[in-house]
């Protein structure tokens, strides 16, 4: 057995990587985590307990993930991204860390930071802008592109995307009533909506 294959074996004790993942050295990766086909989770990157890695996702040095994160098929995870737990990053979304990139010059020291608050959802084809926090629980539609900073709770669609409502931890729809109550139908929590921000009661 070669030390490559003796590296996979003894790391498989914690955690599962397809034979044609690249786990780099001095990355963490939290037990019963999953990494799938062609992704490379790169040095100094730092994934908790239970995330599951989909094919061809790059993450970068420095990148941190919470538990239970789940990250769907072609998603590159850039340096200056943080993900807290049971975030989920949909199929194909985009992350950047540079506002004004050219090729010619170097900006390594210049990464803007983008922090995703614990359960956020982002669509598919989503675009976050760097140095833009998303709140708690926010939701992000399929094909967003984000230009702010997002509210915990929100929904927010379209480019530049805007908010067009507020969505509970289990994933419903919000409808506020007179007294500013909801009830999310499903799982029977309820939310009041005070001074433009959502609490869940």
């Amino acid at each position: 057995m070669d030390k490559e294959s003796t590296k996979v074996e003894t790391l498989s004790k914690h955690y599962f990587s397809h034979e044609t993942a690249v786990i780099d050295n001095s990355c963490s990766i939290g037990e019963g985590s999953k990494i799938w086909h062609f992704s490379h989770i790169m040095s100094g990157a730092k994934m908790g307990k239970k995330c599951n890695v989909g094919q061809n996702v790059v993450i970068s040095p420095e990148v941190e993930l919470g538990n239970n994160v789940k990250v769907q098929n072609n998603v590159s995870i850039y340096t200056g991204v943080t993900c807290e737990d049971d975030v989920f990053l949909g199929p194909s979304c985009v992350f950047t860390n540079v506002i004004n990139p050219r090729s010619a010059i170097n900006r390594r020291g210049e990464y803007s930071k983008t922090h995703l608050g614990k359960g956020v959802t982002i669509g598919a084809n989503a675009t976050i802008v760097c140095g833009h926090d998303i709140g708690a629980y926010a939701f992000i539609g399929a094909g967003a592109v984000i230009t702010k900073t997002i509210k915990p709770y929100a929904l927010v669609v379209g480019n530049p995307a805007k908010q067009i409502g507020w969505m509970s931890e289990y994933g419903c729809r919000l409808n506020f009533d007179n007294t500013n109550i909801a009830v999310c139908k499903e799982s029977l929590e309820r939310y009041e909506l005070k001074n433009n921000a959502v609490i869940k009661l």
